[in-house]
């Protein structure tokens, strides 16, 4: 499935959540809802954020965590490969990137962003 049709898909398997979108960035796309980057769309595969508790959910299913080269090395995230049998089921797909949203809110460090400021002497 060419990559905007699949961006597509995953879309509308996740019309039940609020604001979640797609943005283009390094070759790819990333999913997020509200401030939140929860989800990879990559080559037609679909990563959700995990950390060291919920790979298990994804291994035990033969799923593998999101890598990329950088620089001659293979580099992992904290992101791990949608099952295809829960990738199809809307309802279940929905409840999977909650839990990867709940895990970026929870990771997001707290504070506001402040704009610099130069001083003029």
């Amino acid at each position: 499935m060419p990559d905007d049709s699949f961006k597509a898909f995953v879309l509308d398997q996740l019309s039940a959540l609020p604001d979640v979108r797609a943005k283009a960035m390094f070759g790819a796309h990333g999913l997020y809802s509200s401030d939140y980057f929860f989800g990879i769309l990559d080559e037609g595969r679909l990563f959700f954020k995990t950390d060291a508790a919920a790979p298990a959910d994804y291994t035990a299913r033969g799923m593998g965590a999101f890598t990329y080269e950088s620089r001659g090395k293979v580099l992992t995230m904290a992101y791990h490969e949608v099952p295809p049998e829960v990738l199809e089921q809307s309802p279940e797909l929905t409840t999977w990137a909650q839990r990867a949203i709940h895990l970026a809110a929870s990771c997001k460090k707290p504070g506001k962003r402040t704009k610099r400021t130069s001083i003029k002497r």
